[in-house]
C-alpha cells in the first residue's frame, strides 16, 4: 500500500503527518511529490524524507493533477500491484483516516474510495459555500450524489490507475473531472466518514472555492450557456410561429427543429470540443435520436401543463429546467462520448501492463 501526498509550498504539518503515519503502520510506504515548491521549503521535504517518504520533484509548479499524476505513474512504474491512497499535505487528512480508506479499499476491489467530510461544528465559511456550490453543480453534472467533492482522501485500486493517468487537468479540476467521469470508465465509488480538519481557518490551503469550481465545472456552464442560448431561439421562435399559425403543435415542432439544429452545433464545437468531421455522422445520428426523445417528452409536458391551465412561458419554463440535467448527461456520455465501450472496459485488463517512468521532469 501507498500513500501518495502532492505537495505544493507546504508547513510543518508534512513531515509531521509522515512521521504520524509510519508510526501507525510502518509498512505503509509515502511518496510525496514536491509540486515546484522552491528551495525555501526544502526542509520540509528534507524531513518528511527523514521520517520515511520517497520524494520526487517537479522544478516548475505544474498542478496538483500533474502531481497525482507523476505520483502514480511513479507508483505503477515500482509496485504495479499496490493500491494507493492520496493525502493532502495540509493536515487535514488524520493517519487514522488515511488507515481507515486504505482498508476500506482493499476490501473494495475495483471501486474509489472517497473519505467525506460532514462539514458540521467549525467549519470555515469559504469551505462551507465552496463546497456547498460543488456539490450541487456536481449533482447535476454527474447524475449521483456525492457528499464531499472536493476531497482529497482517496483510496485508488491498482486497476483503476491505468484509467487515472489517462484523465486530463494539471491543477483541482483533475480530481472532479475523474469523479465526473468514474462511472463512464465503467468504475463505482463508495464513501468512508472521517474527521473534518481546519488547520487555522484552512489557511494553508490553495483551493479557491470559486475560481476552482469554476474551472472545475466549465463544460456544465458552457452547455447552460448552450442550453440558454436554445431555449431563447426556441422560445421566440415558437412564441412567432404561433402568433402566426395558433396551431400549438406545428409550432413546437418548428421551433424544436431551429434550436435543435444550434445547440448541435454549439454543443459539439464549444462544450464537448468534438471537431472537424471525424465522428460527425455518428454525433449528429446520437442527437437526432436524443432530441426526438427530448421533444417527445417536451411536447407531453407542455401539453399536459398548458392542459392545466399554466400560461404558455410558464409551461415552457418548467420544462426546459425538467429535461436541463437529463440531456447534459445523456450528451455528455453517449452522443458525445469521446470513446467506446469496448476501449473503456480495457482499462481494467491493460491495469497490469506498468508503463516505464521516464519523465525528464521528475527526479527521484
Amino acid at each position: 500500500m501507498h500513500v501518495l501526498i502532492p505537495a505544493y509550498e507546504p508547513t510543518g504539518s508534512l513531515p509531521r503527518l509522515v512521521a504520524r503515519l509510519r508510526d501507525a503502520d510502518p509498512t505503509l510506504r509515502v511518496l510525496v511529490v514536491d509540486d515546484g515548491s522552491g528551495p525555501q521549503y526544502a526542509e520540509a521535504f528534507d524531513r518528511a524524507a527523514a521520517a520515511g517518504a520517497a520524494i520526487i520533484r517537479h522544478p516548475q509548479n505544474r498542478g496538483k493533477g500533474a502531481a497525482l499524476r507523476s505520483g502514480l505513474a511513479w507508483i505503477r512504474a515500482r509496485a504495479p500491484l499496490d493500491a494507493v491512497v492520496t493525502a493532502d499535505a495540509d493536515g487535514q487528512h488524520t493517519p487514522q483516516d488515511i488507515l481507515a480508506v486504505a482498508a476500506r479499499v482493499d476490501v473494495e476491489g475495483s471501486a474509489l474510495v472517497l473519505g467525506c467530510r460532514a462539514f458540521d461544528g467549525d467549519v470555515p465559511a469559504r469551505s462551507r459555500v465552496g463546497n456547498a456550490i460543488a456539490r450541487g453543480t456536481f449533482r447535476v453534472a454527474a447524475g449521483w450524489r456525492a457528499s464531499d467533492t472536493q476531497t482529497g482522501l482517496r483510496g485508488i485500486p491498482p486497476a483503476m490507475i491505468a484509467w487515472l493517468l489517462e484523465v486530463p487537468g494539471e491543477r483541482f479540476d483533475y480530481e472532479q473531472r475523474v469523479r465526473l467521469r468514474l462511472a463512464r470508465a465503467g468504475f463505482s465509488a463508495v464513501e468512508v466518514p472521517i474527521e473534518t480538519v481546519y488547520l487555522d481557518g484552512n489557511a494553508s490551503s490553495h483551493f479557491r472555492p470559486i475560481a476552482d469550481s469554476i474551472r472545475v465545472m466549465a463544460p456544465t456552464i458552457a452547455f447552460a450557456a448552450s442550453s440558454l442560448t436554445g431555449f431563447v431561439v426556441d422560445a421566440a421562435a415558437l412564441f412567432l410561429i404561433y402568433a402566426v399559425t395558433g396551431a400549438l403543435v406545428p409550432s413546437v415542432v418548428a421551433a424544436r427543429v431551429i434550436s435543435a439544429g444550434i445547440t448541435f452545433v454549439l454543443n459539439r464545437r464549444v462544450v464537448f470540443r468534438r471537431r472537424g468531421r471525424e465522428h460527425l455522422f455518428r454525433h449528429l445520428s446520437a442527437y437526432v435520436v436524443l432530441a426526438a426523445l427530448l421533444f417527445a417528452s417536451n411536447l407531453a409536458w407542455m401539453s399536459f401543463l398548458t392542459g392545466a391551465g399554466l400560461p404558455l412561458w410558464l409551461a415552457k419554463v418548467v420544462t426546459e429546467l425538467a429535461l436541463f440535467a437529463l440531456s447534459y448527461r445523456a450528451q455528455k456520455n453517449a452522443v458525445f462520448a469521446p470513446r467506446t465501450a469496448n476501449a473503456v472496459r480495457s482499462h481494467a485488463a491493460r491495469a497490469d501492463s506498468s508503463p516505464r517512468f521516464t519523465s525528464s521532469r521528475v527526479s527521484s
